[in-house]
């Protein structure tokens, strides 16, 4: 999990030309000590130079593909609200190797429609088109209520792994992996934070 922290202050560094990075810089960016570092990036044949540090791009390289990055990953999207609009227009994506290649959404006004350049398809489409594409990756950007039994329907129809963006946990088969982004919990951490926290420094 501390690793595409790592890639992504490596893309930092690539970004403003810098070709050495200390175990120390990319520790701060996992929230590690540099040791930690050093040992996770060990366990990919990567030791840096001593007194030095890393190559940014070599180390960039190993771990796109450690991590398969530079394989292309097609996805499809459940959900065309703000926050499912919001995710089929984020151009980040495609830095990770994930192209997103079809919304779905029961609303029929929204059927026919594209958004970030991705057509919409109806729920009626959802099993057919997962099997037929052989996607392997759905995402949900749906409200709590009908989220357990769409999740039901991309892990039948040969979906491994949901990126879960609805605020329930779902109840699926142990070999399909999810993996939770909870907005509203996230929100109240935040809200802890910047309200609790300086009280109880003072």
């Amino acid at each position: 999990m501390r690793l595409p922290h790592y890639y992504r202050r490596l893309l930092q560094a690539l970004h403003a030309k810098q070709t050495i990075i200390s175990s120390q810089e990319l520790g701060d960016e996992a929230g590690v000590p540099a040791a930690q570092a050093r040992r996770d990036l060990s366990c990919l044949g990567e030791s840096g130079r001593a007194g030095i540090g890393y190559d940014v791009a070599g180390l960039a390289a190993r771990l796109e593909h450690f991590l398969g990055l530079n394989e292309p990953k097609e996805a499809i999207l459940v959900g065309t609200g703000n926050l499912g609009r919001a995710l089929a227009s984020y151009p980040g994506f495609g830095r990770y190797g994930l192209r997103i290649v079809a919304l779905f959404d029961r609303d029929p006004t929204k059927i026919g429609q594209r958004i970030g350049g991705i057509d919409v398809y109806s729920m009626d489409e959802l099993s057919n088109f997962v099997r037929r594409r052989k996607i392997r990756l759905g995402i949900l950007a749906v409200p709590a209520p009908p989220a357990q039994a769409i999740a039901e329907r991309l892990a039948e129809a040969g979906v491994q792994v949901i990126w879960n963006f609805a605020p329930v946990s779902l109840e699926l088969p142990a070999h399909i992996m999810v993996f939770n982004e909870d907005l509203a919990a996230r929100l109240a951490t935040l809200s802890y934070y910047m309200t609790r926290q300086p009280a109880d420094r003072k």
